[in-house]
């Protein structure tokens, strides 16, 4: 199957970010000349978009530099660290959405819903136009997850702040708009969750998502010739590349390159992991492995 690499994405990251910040700025004004906090509130998460693609973007152009001798993997991992900026800035910025939100359902403020509709509205077509730009690589890769899930629930959140402009117009009811806005913060909580979850993971070295480690073991315990295995590791290399590092035993001996070759083939193949590295040990004699026990790493 074909598949987009983040750097094929530069040019949607360019259109995506001018048309959101576009956006940001005539939903701030149209949001303080209305005294609408449900659209000063989304105006806020969406220049969070706006940072959280630049960070995005930066991070598929650094991680094509090549290694070097300091940074022996090159920059891959950066693509995982704007990952986790992309979804820690995203709570903060919700978190003061939620506070405001509070506050006004306390102290409500006349908003116009017919400005609330409109902006809302042009909204949808920028959000959701920007989340198919990333459609087609949602699948493959954290960032560009991120950024379809930001843009898609964006032009969702932005569905309901019309209807809310025009509940407000029909019944003058305006707590409706902070009330809105505390949606609209929990709808980012929902989406930016799984994002945190598996951006922290990443930085910590687990397995990535999708690849089930017991079958990698297993996989590989099978192998012709492997007695057996030890020191197994599995990481992200970045949001789109997986590496693995283990050690077999195999007392006939090393089975050549081109076995070794096959195997690290059929890992790509099967579990989608990019960088094996196999150590080939006999266990034939008195010196055993130090890393043989699990819990030593």
């Amino acid at each position: 199957m074909h598949s987009h690499r983040p750097s094929d994405y530069g040019r949607a990251f360019a259109i995506g970010i001018a048309l959101n910040l576009a956006y940001v700025v005539g939903e701030a004004t149209a949001g303080v000349l209305s005294h609408s906090l449900a659209l000063l509130a989304d105006a806020g998460h969406n220049l969070s978009d706006v940072l959280g693609l630049a960070l995005a973007w930066g991070a598929a152009v650094l991680s094509r530099r090549s290694p070097s001798g300091r940074f022996t993997y090159g920059l891959k991992s950066t693509s995982i660290l704007a990952a986790l900026a992309n979804a820690v800035i995203l709570l903060v910025v919700t978190g003061g959405i939620a506070w405001e939100a509070v506050l006004r359902l306390a102290n409500p403020v006349t908003v116009h819903s017919g400005i609330i509709v409109w902006v809302a509205a042009v909204g949808i077509a920028v959000h959701g136009g920007t989340a198919s730009l990333f459609a087609s690589g949602r699948g493959s890769d954290l960032n560009i997850k991120g950024a379809f899930l930001h843009m898609a629930a964006d032009a969702l959140v932005g569905a309901g702040v019309v209807i809310a402009g025009i509940v407000i117009g029909l019944s003058g009811w305006l707590r409706l708009d902070p009330a809105v806005s505390l949606v609209v913060s929990l709808v980012i909580v929902i989406g930016t969750w799984d994002l945190l979850k598996n951006a922290v993971g990443l930085a910590l070295d687990a397995v990535p998502e999708g690849v089930d480690a017991a079958a990698v073991r297993a996989h590989l315990a099978a192998l012709p010739g492997v007695a057996g295995l030890h020191d197994l590791h599995i990481w992200g290399m970045s949001t789109t590349e997986t590496a693995l590092t283990c050690h077999l035993v195999m007392p006939a001996g090393h089975p050549g390159d081109t076995t070794l070759n096959a195997m690290t083939q059929e890992l790509h193949r099967h579990f989608g992991i990019v960088h094996a590295t196999i150590q080939i040990e006999l266990g034939d004699g008195d010196a055993v492995c130090a890393l043989t026990p699990e819990h030593v790493v």
